[in-house]
């Protein structure tokens, strides 16, 4: 039997990624909790180029990125597919993985967590980009179609993660109004008994989240 080992967090949605893939493909899975401000010795070797989580580590060999990881653990494993077989909409799939990794995350980690001006150009950006998605998203269920994909799992952090952060720290990106089929896609991934099976407490989430927008708040 193969060993699999997952250095990540529960909070981490790049591990959840990574999880959600693995739970697709029913794979069996030991999940070694890593504390992102104390990387373990562990870590820092099997990540020499970012030094972060997750790290897949199958029979000993270690796999670093998330979206790496997942593409693997699908080319790997017997079981549902999680990039579509086509290879036209493979490449659409990978597109949007890369889109949402490269543009939207960026923009989004600055619009809510940072400051001044570099915080309100980034919302300015985060408003551009989510009409794309929107638009995208018009008349389908997940970027996929009709079932969860690829982009979908590396949309997660734009699914469950950032509306939690958006009410930890009283930044509203996304409105119904705004953006309807992103707000619809977003109610869709976190309504699906399998993705909410599996996803981290929000109450374990919101106070993380919490004490970085409020660190010196004493608690009631």
């Amino acid at each position: 039997m193969a060993e699999m080992k997952l250095l990540g967090n529960s909070l981490s949605p790049f591990t959840h990624r990574v999880e959600w893939a693995l739970k697709i493909k029913g794979v069996d899975y030991e999940l070694i909790v890593e504390d992102p401000q104390n990387k373990s010795p562990l870590l820092l070797q099997l990540n020499l180029v970012h030094k972060k989580i997750p790290v897949l580590i199958h029979n000993g060999k270690p796999i670093c990125e998330s979206m790496v990881i997942v593409e693997y653990i699908d080319e790997t494993f017997e079981g549902p597919s999680i990039l579509p077989k086509d290879p036209y909409n493979r490449a659409i799939a990978r597109f949007w993985a890369k889109f949402l990794d490269d543009k939207c995350l960026p923009a989004m980690g600055k619009a809510l967590f940072g400051n001044g001006e570099e915080s309100d150009k980034a919302k300015e950006e985060c408003s551009e980009l989510l009409k794309i998605l929107d638009n995208e998203l018009k008349d389908k269920k997940f970027f996929g179609g009709d079932k969860i994909g690829f982009a979908d799992i590396a949309a997660n952090v734009m699914a469950f993660w950032m509306g939690i952060t958006e009410e930890a720290s009283g930044v509203i990106l996304v409105t119904s109004e705004k953006f309807p089929n992103y707000y619809a896609w977003r109610d869709n991934y976190i309504s699906c008994s399998k993705v909410k099976e599996y996803l981290p407490s929000r109450d374990e989430l919101f106070s993380h989240l919490q004490s970085r927008f409020h660190p010196t708040a004493a608690p009631n």
